[in-house]
């Protein structure tokens, strides 16, 4: 029987995956903000970083609450 939970799997790790290159991202942006601390261009893009790392941890709470929901519902089921 195929696993019924790895749609939400897959999201989660798709999540993670996005959430590691946004915080590299993060990272670059804050290096060359050492480097120019008065950039708007720069402190623009982090704020954007920010909230879609944000966004992204959200998404991955979410993934970890369906996956435990369809676990727990289908474990009932067998």
């Amino acid at each position: 029987m195929p696993d019924p939970c790895k749609l939400y799997k897959s999201q989660f790790k798709r999540a993670l995956e996005t959430l590691n290159v946004l915080k590299i991202n993060q990272e670059q942006i804050n290096i060359k903000l050492k480097t120019n601390p008065i950039c708007a261009d720069l402190h623009k893009e982090l704020r954007n970083v920010d909230l879609e790392i944000k966004i992204t941890k959200n998404e991955i709470e979410q993934a970890e609450i369906d996956i435990n929901s369809c676990e727990i519902e289908y474990q009932s089921i067998i």
